[in-house]
């Protein structure tokens, strides 16, 4: 649900705003990059609403007009709405489109529309954020606009394009930094749509023009991620030393797999003997700050800094920083010449 308004001061248009939100949310106010929390104040001074009303600066602007004028009052008010800049809240985005993932153009799935399918319009209708965030966030997820309708890919059907490029970038010997689009078009159209095998390598690389061509330089960390992601979504845990030798085994020839490559993805747990690491991605957590400390203190009783920033990274309000965020949900200890982070409440 949302409500379109404008801002008008005299008769100066000043913007468009939008404020979104269904019956169960909290209503917020969107312009058009930014999100605003919304709260009613109280003010003593009498507010008037004046049709055709002058700021300073527009009679300064028009000093034939500097007459002394009876206007006519259309209302008046004793409070206001207060914005305050806030996050947009988007882990509903990829909620809404991972309840129908694209599972490729074969799918019985996707032709039988059982599910529902959103457009850009239908998203600004459901998200609490600004255009120009949700649009972002298409990109951050690597969502894809197929038949006019935003899709995520189904995790598998991803691996399997993929496992094309790569494969095709290691039987030609390209440099992963110049991978040409119309041959991998050429050579892997007969296999998936080609608007898929673009699709792939935008979210896996970095297009740029040389003489003329399209290239794309891959990216070895989003790569490398994804592959640890593949080999961890179905175990438990895995013990570390096992899942290194495996990773650096299943990535492209010439990339190197790192453990920083997997922040907000996985976690090491070296309190256990040997080892281990499994699979916790950030996305998976609750969008609510309290909500989200619980939730990690539940996983894990206390935190080093380094193992928690970035689980909470994307909680940071505008200036806020990962200290500020601990010194409010956590209490800090030091364990073993180590300091670490814990709940300041009980953890059910």
């Amino acid at each position: 649900a949302k409500v379109k308004i404008h801002l008008y001061f005299g008769a100066v248009f000043f913007s468009s705003l939008v404020i979104r939100g269904e019956k169960h949310e909290q209503a917020v106010l969107c312009s058009k990059d930014k999100t605003y929390d919304m709260k009613i104040a109280d003010t003593s001074n009498m507010l008037l609403f004046i049709p055709g009303c002058k700021t300073p600066e527009q009679l300064k602007a028009d000093q034939a007009s500097c007459n002394v004028i009876h206007s006519q009052i259309a209302g008046f008010s004793n409070n206001y709405w207060e914005l305050r800049r806030c996050r947009p809240k988007l882990k509903k985005l990829r909620k809404l489109l991972m309840e129908d993932p694209y599972e490729g153009p074969d799918s019985r799935k996707d032709q039988t529309l059982t599910f529902s399918k959103y457009t850009t319009e239908d998203l600004l209708s459901l998200i609490q954020a600004s255009e120009e965030e949700i649009l972002h966030q298409l990109q951050v997820i690597d969502a894809c606009e197929i038949e006019g309708f935003w899709r995520i890919l189904e995790f598998d059907y991803e691996m399997k394009l993929l496992n094309h490029v790569t494969q095709l970038i290691d039987s030609e010997s390209w440099s992963l930094s110049k991978v040409p689009l119309r041959t991998c078009l050429e050579e892997l159209g007969s296999l998936e749509p080609r608007e898929m095998i673009e699709h792939t390598l935008l979210s896996y690389g970095r297009k740029y023009i040389d003489d003329g061509e399209v290239y794309f330089e891959m990216h070895e960390d989003k790569i490398c991620r994804a592959i640890a992601q593949m080999l961890l979504q179905n175990a438990v845990k895995f013990n570390l030393s096992e899942f290194h030798e495996v990773w650096q085994q299943s990535v492209p020839e010439g990339m190197t797999t790192r453990l920083d490559q997997l922040k907000g993805l996985a976690l090491v747990d070296k309190s256990s003997r040997p080892e281990t690491i499994f699979l916790l991605k950030v996305e998976d957590l609750p969008e609510d700050n309290q909500e989200r400390f619980n939730s990690l203190f539940s996983i894990r009783e206390k935190w080093t800094e380094e193992d928690i920033t970035p689980y909470i990274q994307d909680l940071c309000a505008e200036k806020q920083t990962v200290g500020a965020l601990l010194t409010k949900y956590a209490r800090s200890s030091v364990q073993n010449g180590v300091k670490v982070y814990n709940s300041r409440r009980p953890i059910s």
